[in-house]
């Protein structure tokens, strides 16, 4: 298949004895950033995501549609490995069965189904989990929806930071049983839960977010943390450089007195310029 070899470098991180930091990437442009700068793997989150394509919070109001649309661009623009953040699977199991299907035809190389009941339920301000049975119910959805036995299926859990670090224990190894090829924590707080959760468990671990404590990765690669996430920077760095921009045109600077854009030889290797050209040249006959 055309995905295999990104499907096949995302397993050989998680089969493997380090751990690594992906790059977080949410359109053509930031993922062909990440993938020059030689991040072995892209995250695309659902917060992200939410704001790239709506511009709007993570209530979950972005379809699996648009999602599956903005993968889908991203992979065209790059060949870098990306895991996606698929929440709650749009939907009950047999939308998660859907869910995998649209993704690993837009070109992703693994992503997540968590346990998070969403949307969220009507007067409830707390975070709600779904129950054991539904979340074992959606894992084993999604695994029989990919095609392609490649497709890295993650199986995502934020009970350490709702219920219990033992429900979240109870929960991952449930998901473990159903056959997931990772297991994704949210809300670890301490070495001493991530420690209780690598020794209840067998398969390679994923944190979505850790305190100062868990940023060794040495100490993370010997607990299995194969994939510590580093939060969503790029996105914010991008929505301050356009309303620094803006706002300073607005305020009346000149364009050419701008501060902080991107070079023309950036630009030009950001949208593969010279391999545009030398197309152009091939299969029309012009000289650019």
């Amino acid at each position: 298949m055309a995905f295999r070899s990104r499907r096949e470098k995302l397993r050989s991180i998680l089969s493997g004895s380090a751990c690594v930091h992906p790059g977080s990437v949410y359109d053509a442009i930031s993922i062909r950033i990440a993938e020059d700068f030689g991040f072995p793997l892209g995250m695309f989150g659902g917060s992200v995501a939410s704001l790239a394509v709506l511009g709007d919070p993570d209530v979950t109001l972005i379809t699996l549609t648009e999602l599956a649309e903005q993968m889908r661009r991203m992979s065209r623009a790059a060949t870098l490995a990306v895991l996606v953040d698929a929440d709650h699977g749009y939907g009950n199991a047999l939308n998660v069965r859907r869910t995998v299907q649209e993704l690993e035809t837009a070109g992703a190389a693994g992503l997540t189904i968590e346990d998070t009941l969403l949307p969220a339920a009507f007067g409830e301000a707390k975070t709600q989990l779904i129950s054991l049975e539904e979340g074992v119910g959606k894992m084993k959805a999604a695994l029989g929806g990919r095609s392609d036995p490649s497709l890295v299926v993650m199986g995502r859990t934020g009970a350490a930071s709702i219920t219990s670090i033992e429900d979240a224990i109870r929960r991952a190894k449930a998901y473990e049983a159903a056959g997931v090829d990772a297991l994704f924590f949210t809300g670890i707080k301490s070495r001493t839960e991530l420690e209780a959760i690598a020794s209840a468990t067998r398969l390679p671990i994923v944190l979505g977010g850790a305190p100062e404590e868990l940023s060794a990765p040495d100490y993370l690669a010997a607990q299995r943390v194969r994939i510590a996430l580093q939060g969503h920077a790029p996105i914010a760095a991008a929505t301050q450089a356009v309303y620094d921009t803006l706002k300073s045109l607005r305020e009346g600077t000149a364009p050419k007195n701008l501060k902080g854009l991107a070079s023309s030889d950036l630009t030009a290797r950001v949208m593969r310029e010279a391999e545009t050209k030398a197309r152009i040249a091939d299969v029309l006959g012009l000289k650019t």
